[in-house]
């Protein structure tokens, strides 16, 4: 009896502390604190950065809750999202960043793949839990101005970062003129990135990346429309011991100098279960899909389906390599490349390529295994010549692993495929602009084909 009324005191209790719980989250969802009242001003020229800071910490420290910004022009630095805090700017509302670069503060110091420090940033959460942004405003980091006022240019703020974040909501915002990356995920787990604009095209400086999902899990991109002059779509893997994995993205529209779709270039904690599928790719300057493991981390399991692309060098590049570097502090080297294996591409179409259809390359040592390619559909330029088919690529396992570090000639016209080990082809169909010379696959120490008797089928365009 003693044992049962413990237990039923235990039972009530939860209900108190559950009903305790559920009050706390009510009343944080139901307080909006309008930065005017805050005295923030949204004149585009006071610098706001103290103001909105503390709102957040006062907000955070009350339980949570949503800091409002009504339509105007509000100006700051660098300013911290606490828990249990989302930032709304309604429609007309723009937080614009500092051209000051003292006014930025870099709360994650980490090196980019090039070897170059970042992390400052104008919006940032660290270790913080239900936070967001959303709205139908802007955030304008003004890099043009930021530029202008460095030289060189080396404080190149992030427009927003969640590092080590929990429960993480980006909706309906528009996000332009960053320093460097736009919106940066680093160890985050569970977020979702709906409605989000982005504009970082033809600004003139460089990692002007899109959507950035670093070592992260259990996040939902959907809606999204990027014109980027960097990567569009890029999932990275910094830390060692942390892989990006349980990523789905959806109805996405990419544009961007470089490339629309990515998995690398950093690379030492590999990919797992990545999912992306119904995004149109225009006009992009190098590969539409690119999957790229070269820091010695595995990529498994990867589905991308259903990508239409117009205006693209290669649409397809996937690279296993031997770069092998790191990019935390106190990670160690992995001593050999990983494995790239269980991906699957179907449902591809694309029109105005520039090089090649598809560009598939392992190590002597470490081939790309269990390859599918299915209902893939590519009309080509054409134009090679016999010479052109005598290329002999470079290995170049530990060059960085753009489809360019190969050279501007390929040997084929449609699919270049080397050391490889279980590759499906089914109704992979390609096009000719102009004639050309060159055979339509090359495949180079590639083992277990299906078909065994692959080749592309062809048409010629007028």
């Amino acid at each position: 009896m003693a044992h049962f009324k413990t237990t039923v005191f235990s039972y009530l209790t939860e209900i108190s502390v559950f009903s305790a719980l559920a009050l706390t989250a009510a009343d944080a969802a139901a307080r909006v604190i309008n930065v005017t009242t805050a005295g923030v001003a949204g004149d585009g020229t006071t610098l706001n950065t103290a103001r909105i800071q503390k709102a957040i910490d006062d907000c955070s420290a009350a339980g949570g809750g949503t800091i409002s910004f009504p339509p105007g022009r509000y100006l700051t630095g660098t300013i911290q999202l606490k828990s249990e805090v989302t930032l709304r700017l309604e429609k007309d509302a723009t937080l614009l960043g500092s051209t000051d670069a003292a006014d930025y503060r870099n709360l994650d110091p980490f090196i980019d793949g090039n070897g170059h420090p970042l992390g400052h940033a104008l919006i940032v959460a660290v270790d913080a839990r239900n936070v967001g942004i959303e709205g139908g405003g802007a955030v304008d980091g003004q890099s043009p101005a930021l530029k202008k006022k460095q030289n060189p240019y080396v404080m190149r703020p992030f427009l927003v970062r969640w590092v080590r974040c929990t429960n993480v909501t980006v909706r309906d915002v528009h996000l332009v003129n960053p320093g460097a990356w736009t919106l940066d995920f680093f160890q985050t787990k569970g977020a979702v990135i709906e409605g989000v604009t982005i504009r970082s095209r033809d600004l003139g400086m460089p990692n002007n990346d899109g959507i950035d999902i670093d070592s992260s899990e259990h996040l939902r991109v959907r809606n999204c429309d990027v014109i980027s002059g960097d990567d569009a779509l890029v999932i990275k893997s910094t830390s060692r011991s942390r892989p990006s994995r349980d990523i789905v993205v959806k109805r996405c529209r990419l544009s961007t100098r470089t490339n629309a779709i990515k998995l690398g270039t950093e690379s030492i904690g590999g990919f797992e279960d990545i999912s992306v599928s119904d995004c149109q790719v225009t006009n992009t300057k190098m590969s539409g899909i690119a999957l790229y493991t070269v820091d010695g981390g595995d990529l498994r399991n990867v589905a991308i389906s259903d990508i239409t692309m117009d205006g693209v060098i290669v649409p397809i590049s996937i690279r296993l390599g031997a770069r092998l570097k790191t990019f935390r502090e106190g990670d160690q080297t992995r001593p050999a490349p990983g494995k790239l294996r269980d991906v699957t591409i179907k449902n591809v179409s694309a029109k105005n390529i520039g090089m090649i259809g598809i560009l598939i390359n392992g190590v002597p040592g470490f081939p790309v295994q269990a390859l599918t390619l299915e209902n893939i559909r590519l009309a080509l330029p054409g134009g090679g010549t016999a010479e052109d088919a005598k290329v002999q690529l470079p290995e170049k396992e530990k060059a960085y692993p753009e489809f360019d570090v190969f050279g501007k000639t390929m040997p084929a016209y449609g699919i270049y495929a080397r050391h490889v080990r279980g590759i499906k082809f089914q109704n992979v169909r390609t096009s000719l602009i102009k004639p050309d010379a060159r055979p339509a696959t090359v495949l180079i120490d590639v083992e277990d084909v299906k078909p065994a008797n692959f080749s592309t089928e062809t048409s010629n365009l007028k």
